[in-house]
């Protein structure tokens, strides 16, 4: 025998003096049971309800659709994986950089903080004079600002400014 024990134990011999115990309390409080206390069944209510009862039963089941959310879960996990493995490739992929994506600053920085001992002359020989065109030349100007820092970092005194043209 199977039985289930679901933790609530009822005292032996409970339900045998239950509705004797029940008045005994009621009288003792004074509460008035009237016919109105509790619910009211409509009219002919089981005069029909054998009838409902049976219609409810003959009547066919219907049809189960089961569910099974594994299979979402299949399909997510597919998604992300696929998107993981698209992101993967595209954070790996590096361009290649060239030396038109220098900056002009960049090439002078670093020959200014790196000693090369290049003299003028070796440099203009290292430098493509075919790509060159006109507009390159005439488009740079000089402002007044590189001049005054030219200045500033050529010459140590004054004096070397001050020069005589028929010298």
């Amino acid at each position: 025998m199977n039985k289930k024990l679901n933790g609530f134990k009822i005292p032996e011999d409970y339900f045998d003096d239950f509705t004797h115990k029940l008045m005994a309390k009621i009288s003792e409080e004074g509460t008035v049971v009237t016919k109105r206390d509790g619910f009211k069944v409509p009219e002919a209510y089981f005069d029909s309800l054998f009838r409902n009862i049976e219609t409810k039963i003959n009547s066919p089941a219907p049809k189960v659709i089961q569910l099974n959310p594994t299979k979402k879960y299949y399909y997510a996990a597919a998604v992300a994986a696929v998107l993981l493995f698209f992101i993967g490739l595209n954070l790996n992929t590096t361009a290649e950089i060239t030396f038109d994506d220098l900056a002009i600053s960049d090439i002078e920085s670093y020959f200014e903080e790196n000693d090369l001992d290049f003299s003028t002359y070796e440099l203009a020989e290292m430098l493509p004079i075919d790509e060159l065109e006109i507009k390159d030349i005439i488009d740079h100007q000089l402002n007044d600002e590189n001049i005054i820092d030219y200045i500033d970092n050529s010459t140590d005194t004054f004096e070397e400014l001050n020069f005589d043209p028929n010298e």
